[in-house]
């Protein structure tokens, strides 16, 4: 595995090392050395050589806050006869950083890696309000939500739509994650779960928030660099999967609780397997892990989907630990007295 050096003035770095676990979970061979108001640049290249060491990797790349500043330099020294292996890039932020630590996963040059990250960096510099930006992000009438025929006209081919009954490749929509997850589209998921599953769509399905505009708004906004994010209603969801012009689209469905889900299947959709990210306590639930509480109709619900035959897995970040649904439901039955 490549290993991953941030290095800043002052404790930058170690910020953004915090930020990037917080979404990406915990990562191994990644270090920071940081230049102190009372060190010298020699006081930094001690840093970097104890995190080459500790990072113990060939392919080594290090990611620095400032280009010409002395943690470039000092980098730049260490990377003498090592320029086969090792690479340097300037400008980090935690676009960068989280972008790095997903392409190792599947790639084992500093070099390619290098390459790959700088277009996240830039792409996430953006302004708001959108009209100060050279080119204006608007959005476009894709994302105008809660209709299945937006999501059809996101695929418009340059002479026109594509019309109905037309088949694109098996016809049948590639459900790459469904995630229950109270926030929806947050930082976790535009990052970490994203560059994992590879969506060229993500769909919140919920008849609540695509009756809110504030919050179809915040969806849109929150959107990931080259991902287009929709909202539909539940009633809506079953007809795009039933839509075979969204054959060979790659989809992220991101519901907000467990009943939701039980009404796509009721409805006649097919899911059958669903990841769960996080359910936010409120008065009557029991707090089983950090992200997630149940009441009583919440493991009602997932009692019924996993009688339905859905499979479940329990975690943040693709990097965690998958936890069993079994042991909580046994949890919260026993607190919420359902035995």
């Amino acid at each position: 595995m490549v290993g991953i050096i941030l290095a800043s003035h002052g404790h930058f770095a170690e910020g953004i090392k915090e930020s990037a676990q917080m979404i990406f979970g915990e990562q191994e061979k990644f270090e920071t050395a940081i230049l102190l108001p009372s060190m010298g640049p020699d006081d930094l290249r001690s840093e970097l050589e104890a995190c080459i060491k500790k990072v113990d990797s060939d392919e080594i790349l290090f990611l620095v806050d400032l280009w010409g500043g002395t943690p470039f330099n000092q980098t730049s020294n260490l990377l003498e006869g090592h320029e086969d292996k090792w690479a340097i890039v300037a400008g980090m932020n935690l676009p960068m950083v989280i972008e790095a630590l997903s392409e190792r996963f599947t790639n084992e040059s500093s070099h390619a890696i290098a390459k790959a990250i700088v277009g996240s960096a830039k792409e996430g510099v953006k302004i708001k309000p959108e009209d100060l930006n050279e080119v204006s992000e608007k959005v476009n009438e894709t994302n105008d939500v809660d209709d299945a025929q937006a999501l059809v006209d996101a695929k418009k081919a340059s002479d026109g739509s594509i019309p109905k009954g037309t088949v694109i490749g098996d016809g049948k929509i590639d459900i790459v994650l469904a995630r229950i997850d109270t926030r929806l589209l947050h930082g976790q998921v535009a990052t970490s779960w994203t560059k994992a599953t590879k969506p060229d769509r993500i769909i919140v399905v919920s008849d609540a928030v695509s009756k809110d505009a504030l919050r179809k708004s915040m969806v849109m906004e929150a959107e990931p660099p080259g991902v287009k994010a929709h909202v539909v209603p539940i009633w809506k969801m079953k007809g795009i999967l039933d839509d075979p012009r969204f054959g060979a689209t790659r989809a992220m469905l991101l519901f907000e609780k467990p009943e939701d889900v039980l009404e796509l299947l009721e409805l006649g959709g097919k899911i059958d397997h669903v990841n769960i990210g996080s359910m936010a306590y409120s008065e009557g639930k029991v707090n089983l892990t950090t992200a997630v509480s149940m009441g009583k109709s919440d493991v009602e619900t997932l009692e019924k989907l996993k009688d339905q035959g859905v499979t479940f897995d329990v975690r943040k970040v693709p990097s965690d630990k998958k936890e069993k649904l079994d042991n909580m439901l046994k949890k919260a039955k026993t607190e919420l007295n359902m035995n």
